[in-house]
């Protein structure tokens, strides 16, 4: 597949002849990375699959009212970031439900999942960033793993630049601090 931009799936979308084209166009540039935001933050494979499905059903309802305020894939990022947040906000509330809070751990189910095939220092470092408060490991996933400028995680956390780079500084300190205490 040659490189489309943005644009051209945009306006692929907007003519109904072409829209599910279009549409197929966004996901094959998308899907894969979209998928791995959300891995990174619900940890899952079954849950990912899940969370990336709404993503694009969101994606398909809403693109005709995309405003070109920011790029596509910041938007794409927000929304995924949005619906894995949503997700892991039920599942707690949903667990602390069934169980105790105690027994609900992402590094749990980090170790328990078949599709997760790190080394012992990969589970370390999963486990370090699991341990993180919520904003701090959203900051380190989007900048560590998908090497996000701060503007741009700016618009899709909705967070100054400032506050961006103290939450990611603080992160990669607790890291250190986790993994050097081991």
């Amino acid at each position: 597949m040659s490189k489309i931009s943005d644009q051209e799936i945009l306006e692929k979308f907007k003519n109904p002849a072409t829209k599910e084209a279009a549409f197929s166009l966004l996901m094959q540039k998308y899907q894969e990375k979209i998928y791995w935001l959300i891995r990174r933050i619900v940890i899952d494979h079954e849950d990912a699959n899940d969370v990336c499905q709404n993503v694009f059903i969101k994606v398909w309802r809403n693109l005709d009212s995309f405003k070109e305020n920011s790029q596509l894939y910041t938007w794409l990022y927000r929304i995924a970031t949005n619906e894995s947040l949503t997700f892991l906000n039920r599942k707690k509330k949903k667990a602390s439900v069934q169980i105790s809070t105690e027994d609900y751990d992402l590094t749990k189910q980090l170790e328990a999942d078949p599709y997760f095939e790190g080394d012992n220092l990969q589970i370390q470092l999963q486990n370090a960033i699991a341990a993180l408060p919520e904003k701090q490991r959203m900051v380190f996933l989007l900048r560590y793993y998908d090497e996000m400028k701060y503007e741009d995680m700016s618009e899709t956390l909705d967070t100054s630049v400032g506050a961006l780079k103290a939450s990611y500084h603080h992160a990669v300190k607790k890291i250190e601090k986790y993994l050097t205490g081991l």
